[in-house]
């Protein structure tokens, strides 16, 4: 607070000019008591703060001059130099507020000096002459009039001048702005003059009183208003100008007639003829045709229209009746001519605008119905028509993109309700929602869809009008309604506002009426009771969004409901502790105690723990599976409502907890979070630490008693740096060697923060905690190491935090080293991998701020390098240092290009120049370049930059040109590269100018034909050639390797001049100036940008040529530069020119998308200022649609494409927003047009468009459902906002029906078909949608139910789709009847099977509308599909034989199955629907007579037979599902059997039944349907084993296993001998066998199985046992076979859950049944899998952990048993849990060796491993080694040392055979004198130049390193000496354990 307190009091010092000083001088009195020396002192003073306070004292001092009695000549002229001084500051000075304030108390015996003194002055300003100082002159007027009464008197004086110069003002800015078209700059500022001025012109009439007496027609002051009225007339009429202008000068329009017309009760009558056109010339003054002619006339622009009404609301006086009867009248007519400019803007400024301005007419409505208006009430009130077109506005607007105008919706409809509120008589006022039209309303309002976000404002205005009671009396389950849809993220914040107004006006509601507190148990159950069974049991995306806004808005209105809601969390919590997929009660539980804590809620930290949840649960929140879970716990922890509550003990141990086993969080999102909220506890222990100081040194002991009192501070502070550092030395850690992403993000993100919260002390400042303190040469070095990660996230974090360390922190001492480092940075920048640049430019970056550069590098350069202070981190050094490394790198870059221009596939393979700009890029964009002091030396420098880039540049744009770059290898050799290089590109040319789209290509005929010519002059995609490499080695050159080469040197170069443009200031003229750019350079470095746009064929060149130049275009438009400026405007009619012109010669890409030619015109356009008029958009828009519409010509192909390609691209431009909504219409046109084209591209190109231009209208998909209503607009919304489209695609939509179906049966299929049906199938009708609108949906209705004829399938379907939304859900019924009527009979000779076809489509998909709708349970619904049924039963043989189409009979037996499920259910005290219509007995007919009964020919196929099988099968299924449950143990008249359907020959049928089998079976299975099965499905065993045996389709095989394993396998397993011949224990092996060979899906299913069939031999009897144990090895090995990694997810997750279940049997057996070694290798494979990359593969092994946890023998070795956990901890828990069972089963000795074998890595060769990482490098050029998301190995030794060491340490355990520990330590040994070898070959800056390599031995290191200490522990207990233990452990800082 206390900065921006400075900021605010800086005043600009008051000066004034030297004549004036003098007279001072000479009118300052000895003593210094006279105002000229107060005066003289204030003006001398330097600070403008101290000068008011000499202000203020001249009042008083003149006060006490005035008691003489005269006015001396000392005083006038001290007021004369006073009126000089308040005249000269600037407007938004205080001193001229405080001057002015003082003045008015000026006394009376002054005043009529200082008048004059004022009016001589003003007048002096008047008088100027210079037209850029007119704004001064305005804003002295403006402030003058401004709480002044000085000023005003003097303006008074001075009115008809003061007239006289603002008409002159305005007249000569308005001429200037209209010369200097083009220059924006200078144009901004006049046009905010003359808007200043017209605000001053409007001011002056309203504060002047001289006004009232100008009803003189012959005086000059009518003469200055006549012309001030015609100036505003023209202005507003004027479209170049800004709208503001035209909006201000609309005000002064009506105030100036207001003003000057007599009599005032004739004004409404002359503005209502103004505002509909119907002036009446005769009638009307001359001076007033004369002023506003161009108003007077009909044709007035839309925008003045609106601005008159604007004025007309605003400067009229509504609220008295001085306006006489007419007022009203206007008041009508003025929203009249809004309703019909409504219609017909579409500009979102002035649709703004106009929302803006019916606000003001409902106000103003409002005011005159307050004002008893009787006649008005009738045309106001709730029923009329304007009221209804108001609510129609609402409705259409109330979804507009832009916020500002759906606000306005909101504010409109509460206005609505107001004057209808004022309209009702008295009596009907005191039950407003029983009146007709607000109950009609309110049930409208309900009706409609949830995700309208309209619904939800205008539902909260209703709530505040008539109260949530009548509400919730309507619809009483709208909180849980309002809940459910607040997993939507779009509409969150509407449902969490409304809710709020909801429940608040219920609270207080209940309160009023209720007399003891019972009223909060319904209060509790209308809306905590909803919202914590969301927190229970709701989706993940709502329970996030109902915590955040729903949970504080709930607490802060009612905080006492936090201890209900408590009192059954906790209840709730033992039950239901949640999973990785949902976070239980004990979710639910922190999130609430976390919001309420956040929110003051709790009153402390302590109080929280002790009375409202238990450690054990805070710490089980903390390792929680479900990431939020964990999240909201640390957010208890760590957030607080004080921010200086102290931390307690607990809470610190807590965090240290949490932070062990939650850095490696994979989600971006929970890592934001985890950072977030401990940087919030960071804060809090820096601003308690503050209070704990202040404390410690006032040692006052009279503190009352609180929480600061506990303990003395200094404990507390102690604690906080021991837990800070503490915390410091984990996340150091945590930055291990192969320490993943996640991690290090983590860590490093942590680091920052602290480094940031406890900063560097200054002054006498004191600091709990400095990082510095504890960061050692180690820790350095491991910050260092964060530089070479593959993430750059992670680079730009390590360097940010090395630059936040203090110099003495990262001081080099080693010369040699310091080489070393600049020496890895210069090889890194020229390597072949991409990110090796970036990691060199942030190294070399951070050598030049640490000024830590080598001292070779000056003789190196031949240059002095510039004498430093004491090495301080100066900007004068910093600048040098960049300037001598920005020289190295050119200059070696200067002789790489050279190279290169001889051979770039030497180039390509040995020095890709693309590092080399990277870097310099890099050092410049870290200096400031504006602040320059080596100008001299930085100026040739930039020149030879500039050169090096087109050098550069010129030899890789070949290749980025080429028609397909992907597969160039230009084939040069060292006898001949430059030749050969050149024939090559010749030959690369591009071909596809601008005849690509006119003309086919044909290729040129050979008379002979060499291969080897061939082969020597053609490149090849496949080809590669052998380069000698940087290190002499032959390296293959590919295809891939060049193009990387080429496309990332471009990028860098457009990098680097976009980079330069932007930082470097530009030198405007030749000769000395701080400019390092000329205005030539700026010129060229526009047309090399405008070269590569228009003219490169890879995307990613072109894409990044385009971030460059949108650089420069930016800086162009901001240029004082007039040349510069206009560049933009001259390139953009060039190219506009040159896409019309369509010359073959062109040489603009003309690829489909038309390469880089939307991007640039997109660059241009983008970068023009938003506040203009955005005329370059305008008149390209223009051009760019006339180009896209529909011609003859054959020539404008070519710009046709492109025309299509730019729109697209300027569509899609997010910062062009609502400015490009008005060209959409024209557009969807073009593109609907533009696929009726013969010509290929266009079609292709009009796709491309009309696909951007459906995400633009009805906004991203954010879903998988096509139609989502996300993504729809309702009919009224979409044509309102879109007028021009609703004949444009009635008249489309006629035609393609037309043409759908012709009489001869052939195929004609209309282009636009698809799109228009596209567009339809988007829209729905609103209940709130009003009947008599222009803009009636129902016209489509019958031209889309003509394109179900169509002959083309998809059509037909999308026709049917497009259809529903047409039809209002009442109508639905009707509508089907309809369609089914329209069916022929089966007795009718001539019928098209493809119209019947459409029209049964039609009808399913009305019918599943209608089935999904809100009136599923409802006796309306049942009555109306039981109409349906019946007329279905009519055309039922279309379902039968006699239809001979499969695909119609297969609809219509859909539309059978959906009407048998709609309506199988009985209606009360009734029989079923169905069976009452005999509907049933009709299916069984069609069932039994059907192909599923009878059987197929044998050779019969046919259309559409799938299809048709797919739906007889479900319809088969639903009738027997239906019988088997009305005849409950009787299985009598089933259609068809389950049998039977198995048994057919069509997997379709078969799949279909299993699927449906499954689902019951796997219900039974799980508890959650019926306990026993249908009788129709009880022995069932046998008929699925002989299947599974003879079944070879994949899919059903599946789904076969997966029953098997559903079903008990006592009910099956004992028949195999009868089904298949086979006995239980050759069943199992044939299982196996099954899941060793055949794919991932069948293979996972045959695993589950097998390992079922093993439990449940294990479980019964030992025979069964025994006679399985012979094939369990076997199951072993295919258990560990299938967790490896190079496995397909669905194997590792089934091997996981084939573990967990078997826990019990084979992993915590009291003793191991399989023996130590298989045991062993299923833990092998649990620890495996929790280290896998998929976060659901480690959930689930995370549940075999937690299983063998729960076990009796287990569950007591940890804190954590019956709980769920994270991954990360569970890992550690596997490992003790493993340990504790080892020596529970005495097998230590054979299972130590193991373990220490799994600790040691044994079976990785080191070497191996090294050299295939070598190779790996060497070969793939984008490979970026081993880029670990999560896995650390590590980690995994961390833990098994910490439980091996434990229990070792344990004096019962069994001794290890000495030649298996002398095995143990040779292998240590050897791995330890190898790793040493090949530590010394690596070279040096190993860490950098071979990251990959030194990772690895670093991590072999620490593993062999972790192995010792436990072979030297256990030696020394061997030989039982506890010394010679201590003497070979090594320390534990030495490595990451």
């Amino acid at each position: 607070m206390g900065v921006k307190k400075k900021k605010q009091t800086q005043v600009t010092l008051l000066t004034i000019c030297h004549p004036d000083l003098e007279t001072l001088r000479s009118l300052a009195d000895v003593e210094g008591k006279n105002l000229a020396s107060l005066l003289l002192r204030c003006v001398q003073l330097t600070d403008g703060v101290s000068q008011i306070h000499y202000v203020k004292q001249i009042v008083p001092l003149l006060e006490k001059a005035n008691k003489n009695g005269m006015c001396d000549p000392t005083v006038r002229s001290c007021l004369d130099i006073l009126a000089g001084i308040y005249l000269s500051l600037n407007l938004k000075n205080p001193l001229k507020k405080v001057l002015a304030s003082s003045l008015n108390g000026l006394p009376e015996f002054f005043l009529s000096e200082a008048i004059q003194s004022f009016t001589s002055r003003l007048q002096e300003e008047l008088n100027t002459t210079d037209l850029y100082s007119y704004r001064k002159v305005i804003d002295n007027l403006s402030s003058c009039m401004e709480n002044f009464d000085l000023g005003r008197t003097s303006v008074n004086n001075l009115l008809e001048n003061v007239l006289h110069f603002l008409r002159k003002s305005l007249i000569e800015i308005s001429e200037e702005n209209r010369k200097l078209a083009g220059n924006h700059i200078v144009q901004t500022q006049l046009m905010n003059d003359l808007l200043v001025g017209i605000r001053v012109s409007v001011m002056l009439v309203q504060k002047i009183p001289g006004f009232q007496r100008s009803r003189l027609k012959s005086s000059p002051t009518w003469q200055s208003m006549c012309e001030l009225l015609s100036i505003f007339t023209k202005f507003l009429t004027d479209d170049d100008l800004l709208q503001t202008i035209q909006s201000t000068s609309g005000l002064a329009v009506i105030l100036f007639i207001k003003t000057m017309f007599h009599p005032p009760e004739k004004i409404p009558d002359l503005i209502s003829s103004l505002l509909l056109g119907s002036v009446d010339c005769a009638s009307v003054p001359a001076w007033l045709l004369n002023c506003c002619g161009d108003l007077c006339c009909p044709d007035v622009s839309q925008s003045a229209l609106l601005f008159l009404c604007q004025g007309t609301l605003t400067m009229l006086d509504w609220q008295d009746g001085r306006m006489g009867p007419s007022r009203e009248a206007l008041l009508l007519d003025t929203v009249h001519v809004l309703f019909t400019l409504s219609s017909q803007i579409k500009e979102s400024t002035l649709e703004m605008f106009l929302s803006r301005i019916l606000v003001c007419w409902t106000n103003s409505a409002i005011h005159v119905l307050e004002s008893s208006s009787p006649s008005l009430k009738d045309s106001l009130n709730g029923n009329s028509s304007i009221v209804r077109r108001l609510l129609e506005y609402v409705y259409t607007h109330w979804e507009h993109p832009l916020d500002a105008l759906r606000h306005q919706t909101k504010i409109i409809f509460r206005n609505i309700l107001q004057m209808h509120q004022l309209t009702i008589e008295e009596p009907e006022k005191s039950d407003l929602a029983a009146d007709h039209f607000i109950l009609e309303l309110t049930e409208s309002l309900l009706r409609l869809e949830w995700h309208s976000k309209g619904k939800y404002t205008c539902l909260g205005c209703l709530v505040e009008y008539i109260g949530i009671e009548h509400i919730l009396a309507l619809a009483k389950t709208v909180p849980s309604q309002i809940l459910e849809v607040m997993g939507d993220q779009s509409l969150v914040p509407y449902a969490s506002d409304l809710l709020e107004t909801m429940f608040k006006n219920h609270k207080s509601c209940l309160k009023s009426q209720a007399v003891d507190n019972t009223w909060i148990d319904k209060w509790h159950e209308t809306w905590v009771s909803p919202l914590l069974f969301i927190l229970c049991e709701g989706n993940l995306d709502q329970k996030s969004y109902v915590i955040d806004y729903y949970l504080p808005k709930l607490l802060n209105c009612n905080p006492d409901s936090l201890s209900y809601m408590v009192k059954i969390l906790q209840t709730s919590a033992d039950a239901k502790t949640g999973s990785y997929d949902s976070r239980g009660a004990l979710g639910a539980l922190m999130a609430c105690l976390r919001t309420a804590r956040a929110h003051g809620h709790l009153q402390s930290a302590t109080d929280a723990w002790r009375d409202l949840v238990s450690s054990e649960r805070i710490k089980q929140g903390l390792i929680h599976q479900h990431c939020q879970v964990r999240i909201d716990t640390l957010g208890l922890l760590c957030e607080s409502n004080r921010s200086t509550e102290i931390v307690s003990t607990e809470e610190m141990q807590w965090i240290q907890f949490f932070i062990t086993y939650n850095l490696n969080s994979q989600s971006p999102g929970v890592r934001q979070q985890i950072c977030s909220l401990l940087k919030k506890l960071f804060c809090r222990i820096q601003e308690s630490s503050q209070v704990l100081y202040k404390l410690e040194q006032s040692k006052s002991k009279h503190e009352p008693e609180n929480e600061l009192t506990r303990q003395h501070p200094s404990v507390s502070l102690e604690q906080y740096k021991n837990f800070m550092s503490s915390i410091c030395s984990s996340l150091f850690e945590a930055l291990f060697p192969g320490s993943s992403y996640p991690t290090r993000f983590s860590a490093l993100t942590i680091l920052g923060s602290v480094a940031d919260v406890f900063p560097v002390p200054e002054g006498h400042v004191q600091t709990v905690y400095q990082l510095s303190h504890d960061i050692d040469v180690g820790r350095f070095q491991t910050l260092m190491e964060c530089l070479t990660g593959t993430f750059e996230e992670v680079k730009i974090l390590a360097f940010d935090l090395l630059m936040k360390l203090p110099k003495t922190v990262v001081q080099f001492q080693d010369s040699e080293k310091l080489q070393g480092l600049f020496q890895a940075a210069l090889e890194l920048s020229t390597s072949t991998k991409p990110y090796d640049c970036v990691t060199a430019s942030y190294l070399l970056n951070f050598l030049i701020w640490q000024n830590a550069l080598p001292s070779s590098l000056s003789p190196q350069l031949k240059t002095q390098r510039v004498a430093c202070g004491d090495g301080d981190k100066s900007a004068a050094v910093v600048e040098n240092n960049t300037l001598m490394v920005i020289k190295c790198l050119l200059e070696n870059l200067e002789e790489e290009i050279s190279q290169a221009e001889n051979s770039l596939l030497q180039a390509a393979a040995s020095f890709p120049m693309y590092g080399r700009v990277h870097c310099i890029t890099g050092a410049l964009q870290k200096l400031s370049l504006n602040s320059l002091q080596l100008v001299s030396e930085w100026r040739p420098v930039v020149e030879k930059l500039i050169v090096m880039s087109y050098r550069l540049s010129a030899v890789v744009s070949p290749v980025i040109q080429s028609s397909s770059p992907e597969g160039l290898i230009p084939m040069d050799t060292d006898a001949e590269s430059a030749s050969r290089l050149q024939t090559i590109l010749n030959e690369i040319q591009p071909r596809d100018t601008n005849d690509y789209f006119n003309q086919a290509k044909i290729l040129k005929e050979c008379d002979s034909f060499d291969l080897e010519d061939l082969n020597a002059s053609m490149p090849s995609i496949d080809a590669s050639t052998e380069i000698k490499g940087k290190e002499g080695k032959t390296c293959d050159v590919t295809a891939q390797m060049v193009l990387v080469c080429c496309w990332r040197s471009m990028k860098e170069v457009a990098l680097l001049l976009g980079s330069l443009c932007q930082l470097l200031p530009m030198q405007p003229v030749p000769g000395p100036s701080d400019g390092l750019l000329t205005v030539e350079q700026v010129k060229e470095i526009g047309a090399y940008f405008k070269q590569h746009l228009l003219q490169s064929r890879h995307r990613g060149a072109f894409e990044l040529a385009y971030t460059g130049f949108v650089k420069l275009t930016e800086i162009l438009n901001r240029c004082p530069n007039v040349s510069l400026q206009k560049l933009p405007e001259q390139w953009l009619w060039n190219v506009l020119q040159e896409i019309k012109c369509s010359d073959p010669s062109s040489k603009l890409c003309a690829t489909r998308r038309s390469a880089g030619i939307p991007f640039y015109i997109q660059a241009l356009l983008a970068s023009e200022p938003k506040k203009g008029k955005m005329d370059l958009l305008k008149i390209t828009m223009k051009e760019l649609i006339s180009l896209a519409g529909p011609t003859d010509d054959s020539q404008s192909t070519v710009p046709k494409v492109h025309a299509l390609n730019i729109l697209r691209a300027l569509f899609r431009d997010t910062r062009l927003g609502e400015i490009i909504i008005p060209y959409i219409a024209d557009g969807a046109k073009a593109a609907i047009l533009g696929f009726t084209s013969p010509v290929w591209a266009v079609r292709n190109s009009s796709t491309l468009l009309f696909s951007t231009l459906i995400t633009r209208i009805f906004g991203v998909k954010r879903g998988k459902d096509e139609l989502s209503k996300k993504n729809r607009m309702t009919g009224s919304e979409f044509f309102s906002r879109f007028p021009e489209l609703y004949p444009f695609l009635l008249k489309q939509l006629e035609m393609v029906a037309n043409t759908v179906d012709s009489d001869t049966g052939e195929l004609n299929c209309h282009p636009s078909m698809f799109l228009l049906l596209l567009v339809l199938g988007r829209l729905y009708p609103s209940p709130m949608d009003g009947t008599c609108s222009a803009l009636s949906m129902s016209p489509f209705i019958p031209f889309i139910m003509r394109c179900g004829c169509s002959p083309v399938y998809r059509s037909r379907e999308m026709a049917a789709r497009a259809l529903v939304p047409f039809v209002m859900t009442d109508e639905i019924p009707d509508t089907i009847r309809t369609l089914l009527a329209k069916l022929p009979n089966c007795t009718d000779q001539c019928f098209r099977q493809n119209h019947i076809h459409g029209t049964l489509l039609q009808v399913f998909h009305l019918l599943q509308a209608f089935s999904d709708s809100k009136y599923r349970m409802n006796t309306y619904f049942q009555q109306e599909l039981a109409d349906v049924a019946a007329c279905t039963k009519a055309k039922l043989w279309l379902a039968k034989r006699q239809n001979p189409c499969l695909v119609t009979r297969a609809v219509y037996i859909d539309i059978l199955f959906l009407l048998t499920s709609c309506l199988d259910k009985p209606a009360k005290g009734n029989q079923p629907v169905l069976e009452h219509l005999g509907l049933w007995e009709e299916v069984r007919r069609i069932i039994s007579g059907s192909e599923l009964i009878t059987g197929f020919p044998y050779t019969f196929t046919a259309p559409g037979l799938p299809q048709y099988l797919q739906s007889l099968t479900k319809l088969a299924i639903a009738a027997m599902w239906a019988v088997a449950t009305q005849a409950g143990e009787q299985t009598r008249d089933v259609p068809v059997s389950f049998s039977q359907l198995l048994e057919s020959s069509f997997p379709e049928v078969r799949l279909l039944t299993l699927e449906a089998l499954l689902e019951r079976f796997s219900a039974t299975a799980s508890g959650l349907g019926e306990k026993r099965l249908l009788p129709l499905l009880r022995n069932m065993g046998g008929t699925f084993l002989t299947l599974v045996m003879k079944e070879n389709h994949p899919e059903c095989l599946c789904k076969i296993l997966r029953i098997l394993h559903c079903m008990d396998p006592s009910e099956w397993l004992p028949q195999t001998e009868h089904c298949v011949h086979l006995t239980p224990k050759e069943f199992l092996i044939w299982t196996m066998d099954i899941a060793s060979n055949e794919r991932s899906e069948i293979q996972s299913e045959a695993l589950r199985l097998a390992s079922k069939v093993i439990a449940y031999h294990m479980q019964t009897c030992e025979e069964t046992r025994d006679l399985v144990a012979p094939t369990l090895k076997q199951w072993v090995q295919l258990v560990v076979t299938s967790c490896g990694d190079h496995l397909p997810k669905e194997s590792r997750l089934a091997t996981a859950e084939v573990l967990t279940s078997t826990t019990p049997f084979f992993l915590t057996h009291p003793r191991p049944i399989l023996g130590l070694q298989d045991t062993l290798a299923l833990w092998k494979c649990v620890l495996t899998l929790l280290q896998s990359e998929e976060q659901v593969i480690r959930d689930a092994a995370t549940e075999t952990v937690m299983t063998a946890l729960s076990q009796e023998k287990t569950c007591q070795s940890t804190e954590f048993a019956f709980c769920q956990v994270d991954a990360s901890i569970a890992l550690d828990l596997a490992l003790a849990v493993l340990c504790d069972l080892l020596q529970q089963w005495d097998q230590l000795g054979p299972g130590l060796p193991v373990l220490l074998g799994w600790l040691l890595g044994e079976g990785d060769d080191l070497m191996v491993c090294v050299e295939s990482a070598h190779q790996v490098e060497e070969d793939y050029l984008f490979e970026k080694t081993e880029v670990n998301f999560w896995a650390e190995t590590l980690i995994f030794v961390k833990y098994l040392y910490k439980h091996l060491s434990h229990l070792l340490s344990k004096s019962s355990w069994c001794p290890l055979s000495p030649e298996r520990l002398r095995h143990l330590q040779r292998t240590a040994a050897e791995q330890c004198h190898l790793l040493s070898q090949l530590f010394r070959e690596l070279p040096p800056a190993a860490e950098f130049l071979k990251t990959a390599e030194f990772t690895r031995l670093c991590i072999q290191e620490e593993r062999t390193s972790a192995c010792l200490r436990l072979l030297a522990l256990l030696e020394g207990k061997q030989g039982d000496s506890p010394a010679a233990a201590n003497q070979l452990t090594l320390p534990e800082t030495e490595t990451a354990c």
